[in-house]
């Protein structure tokens, strides 16, 4: 593990951050009490926070929130702009009117297995796991689970005819 990314580059916050080797963090990235793994690029405009991992040989793309609970796994490639949701009830109050505390919600877990690929703005909402080698379309609201293999597209995802050997959504 290193504590320094591979390169030099402005205007980022790396803070408590457990760096694979060759790690590749371009400039204006938010980083902080996640792991990151060996030779994987974080583009610019990226924020992953605590308590994320991202795997080794990943790509993580421009303008992409990685929250807490999401575990990506090895050789995923994550487009530019992808969301992550880990709350299915977000609100910023209680029904009393206090501003929520960490108390006040259920953090839902997100996976996405070794080589899948989430498109260009696709969101993820929290519980769901996205199979080894799966490809998510660009723009996709990923609402369940979504079989290795499978090729989903669409607002809810939805498996494409023909785009999957044997796998389809759940």
């Amino acid at each position: 593990m290193s504590s320094e990314p591979a390169n030099d580059a402005p205007c980022r916050i790396l803070n408590d951050v457990v760096l694979g080797q060759r790690v590749v963090v371009a400039p204006f990235t938010n980083l902080y009490g996640c792991e990151i793994g060996d030779d994987t690029r974080i583009g610019p405009f990226v924020e992953i926070q605590r308590g994320a991992r991202v795997g080794a040989r990943c790509k993580v793309q421009s303008h992409t929130f990685v929250c807490e609970g999401v575990t990506v796994e090895d050789e995923v490639f994550v487009g530019h702009g992808v969301m992550f949701v880990n709350d299915k009830y977000p609100r910023a109050t209680t029904n009393a009117g206090a501003l929520q505390t960490e108390e006040d919600w259920q953090l839902l877990k997100i996976v996405v297995e070794r080589g899948a690929s989430l498109g260009s703005g696709a969101v993820l909402l929290g519980g769901v796991r996205v199979g080894a080698g799966a490809i998510v379309g660009a723009g996709a609201v990923v609402t369940r689970d979504v079989l290795a293999g499978a090729v989903v597209a669409g607002s809810p995802a939805r498996a494409l005819p023909g785009g999957s050997v044997g796998a389809s959504t759940t």
